[in-house]
Formats: C-alpha cells, structure tokens, sequence
C-alpha cells in the first residue's frame, strides 16, 4: 500500500488572476476555434503535512472527544463516577485514524464476576477482530465508533500489560456501536451500583 500524503485543506486557495470577459469571444472569432484546455483555476499551492504533524492533529481531536464524553458521563447521576483515564493511538500509516482510551473500571455480570472492562472512542467505524489486528474491515460510513472490552493482565507479556479478556461473551467486547447514546447508556449501566438505577438508565 502506497503511503498516504496529507496536505492542509485548511490553507485558503490563491484567487484566481481576473481574465478580460472577451478574451475568449475575441479568441472564438479570430480562430473559429475554443480553447478547452485553458484551466478554469489555478492549482493553489499545497502545504503537505508530515505523518508526525497529522498524528498530533488526530491526537488533539481525540483527547477532545474524550474529555468531553468523560465529563458528560459524570454529570448524570452522582453515585456513578468514573476515572478519567484519558491516552490515544493514531493506526500505523493512517494517522487521521486513531483511538481514545476514555475510562476503566469493574463490574459484575450475571456469569462473570468482577470483570475489568476498558472504554474507547474511535474516529472510523470497524469489525472488533479476534486475532492480532483488533480492528477489521475499517470504513468512514460512520464518523464514530465506541466500544468497551473486558480486559486483564496479559500473562504471556513480562510487563503484565493489560489486553482483551476474550473469555468474556467469547470476544471480549461487552458493546459495540456507532451511537453515542446506546453508548452513553451502556457505559452508565456498567457503572451503575444497584438494579433500582441500571432501571432508570435503562428507560433514557
């Protein structure tokens, strides 16, 4: 795959110098011919972005969309809060795509008991996968995506880092979907402390 070349859509477009309105009457009568191939404008000169400059780019979007999602969780009910866990990765040579990590906590289900879970935004839409690429079939139908996994230590890695728990609900993904509302919703009842308020929740 080719790597992708990024330019700063934002930078103005240079004005077209004004032609004489008869110039190509006068060019028509002269010749009996017209000129199709004169262009219409001129090609603004493009400012091209290093993979580095659109990953921070990405980066201050992402960290936006979580500050502002994690705010939003608190505000509903004082008995649910939620650590502001706030970190992002940009996709390897796609670095308009990434991800935001927004908060983890515990909770319990009707199987599992005491289950680590992990909630993301991301700025695409795709497959969660079950191998080593966790994302599949990437696609831009969608602006947004947001997704929570179960996770826990991984005890293969030295460092114990955290990954999926794929034990629970056999992938590990506990919601999937581009709707911040249902998403809204199903993180609040992940938080939620008794039944008497996952009912309520339930009822948005």
């Amino acid at each position: 795959m080719a790597k992708l070349r990024y330019f700063d859509a934002g930078k103005p477009a240079e004005p077209e110098p004004a032609q004489p309105i008869s110039t190509g009457y006068t060019e028509f009568l002269r010749t009996g011919r017209i000129n199709r191939n004169r262009p219409h404008w001129l090609a603004e000169e493009r400012e091209y972005l290093t993979h580095e400059q659109v990953a921070e780019r990405t980066a201050l979007k992402l960290r936006d969309a979580g500050e502002k999602t994690h705010d939003r969780l608190n505000n509903f009910h004082r008995s649910i809060r939620f650590p502001k866990l706030i970190f992002h990765h940009t996709l390897k040579d796609t670095p308009h795509l990434g991800y935001c990590h927004v908060t983890a906590a515990r909770t319990q289900f009707a199987h599992y008991e005491d289950v680590n879970w992990a909630f993301y935004i991301a700025n695409f839409f795709a497959r969660i996968g079950q191998e080593a690429n966790f994302f599949e079939d990437i696609s831009l139908k969608y602006s947004r995506m947001y997704f929570a996994v179960a996770i826990h230590p991984d005890k293969e890695a030295e460092d114990k880092k955290l990954t999926i728990n794929r034990d629970v609900r056999g992938n590990g993904v506990l919601f999937h979907t581009h709707d911040p509302q249902i998403a809204i919703r199903n993180v609040l009842l992940l938080g939620a402390r008794n039944e008497q308020l996952r009912d309520i929740i339930r009822q948005l």
